[in-house]
């Protein structure tokens, strides 16, 4: 385990957030634009090259990096030294900012088309502040809880790779007629290595908000709601929780996309539902950090 990298991870994003220097993902991203000009075709097949490359890639520097670094470094340095590399593919402190922005820009369908890919142009304030909550919650899974876990499990390559992943369905894993095919091990390995960090997020939520059975069942109902096996438990727990309505029918590329309701409550949005989301960060905070320190005293005192 790497714990104590894991805390120094997330403290380190916590206090700075994002360091002005080309993030990893960057990257990433430049990867797969490249083989994707030079290499695309429509099949599984070409698809399935492309996330090998790229994951063998990254583990390769991942692996490399991490020996060179306790090699070089003395192990209490080193720990500190992974846990502020890692903490770039940690992104609460850019995903609070980025949610909060919605609701204190001038002009918010476009502060939230920045986050989300559906069509803005004629949302109502309701539906921007919707898409907010649902962005906050998703990206809790896929931008914290996910990363944390495999940097847990497995130190910087842990994280790299997930990040890999990520960065590959968030580029090629859509069910277009151009990704269809070429896309589909991204969006399948994608679901794959966010089956538990979902639920784990799931339950961190509902953690943080006053207890009830009623929202533990919502969740339980509503869960599955959504194409994805993953995102609808994050939504489905922070909807319950605050006691809203999030999901409904979406505009995408000027077609409406049916999508079901989750969640009971209030219905028509406003900026005070957004901030009592964002002020869950604090519990999320003490309950991350809670959890990791007593594993370390568990195991400390085992030890």
């Amino acid at each position: 385990m790497y714990i104590d990298s894991v805390i120094i991870a997330y403290l380190v994003d916590h206090f700075f957030g994002e360091f002005p220097l080309t993030h990893p993902v960057v990257y990433m991203g430049r990867f797969i634009q490249f083989f994707e000009t030079h290499f695309y075709q429509p099949t599984i097949k070409r698809g399935a090259v492309l996330v090998g490359s790229l994951l063998l890639i990254c583990f390769l520097i991942a692996v490399t990096l991490e020996a060179l670094i306790y090699q070089l470094f003395p192990t209490p340095w080193a720990v500190v030294i992974i846990g502020i590399l890692a903490s770039t593919g940690i992104a609460m402190h850019m995903l609070y900012d980025c949610v909060r922005a919605v609701v204190t820009a001038d002009d918010p369908r476009h502060a939230i088309s920045q986050l989300v890919s559906r069509d803005t142009t004629n949302m109502s304030d309701s539906d921007v502040y919707k898409s907010a909550l649902e962005t906050w919650a998703e990206n809790l899974s896929d931008g914290v809880v996910a990363p944390l876990f495999y940097l847990l499990l497995f130190g910087l390559k842990g994280i790299v790779i997930y990040k890999a992943i990520n960065t590959l369905d968030s580029m090629i894993g859509y069910k277009t007629d151009r990704y269809f095919l070429f896309g589909r091990v991204a969006a399948r390995l994608d679901d794959v290595a966010n089956y538990i960090p979902a639920r784990l997020t799931a339950v961190l939520l509902l953690l943080c908000l006053p207890w009830s059975k009623a929202t533990w069942r919502g969740l339980w109902r509503d869960c599955h709601a959504l194409e994805s096996p993953n995102a609808g438990y994050p939504i489905a727990a922070l909807a319950h929780g605050l006691q809203v309505c999030l999901g409904g029918d979406t505009v995408y590329h000027g077609k409406v996309k049916q999508k079901p309701i989750i969640g009971t409550g209030k219905n028509q949005l406003d900026a005070t539902d957004v901030y009592r989301g964002l002020a869950l960060r604090a519990h999320l905070d003490r309950w991350l950090l809670g959890i990791l320190l007593v594993w370390i005293l568990m195991t400390g005192v085992s030890g």
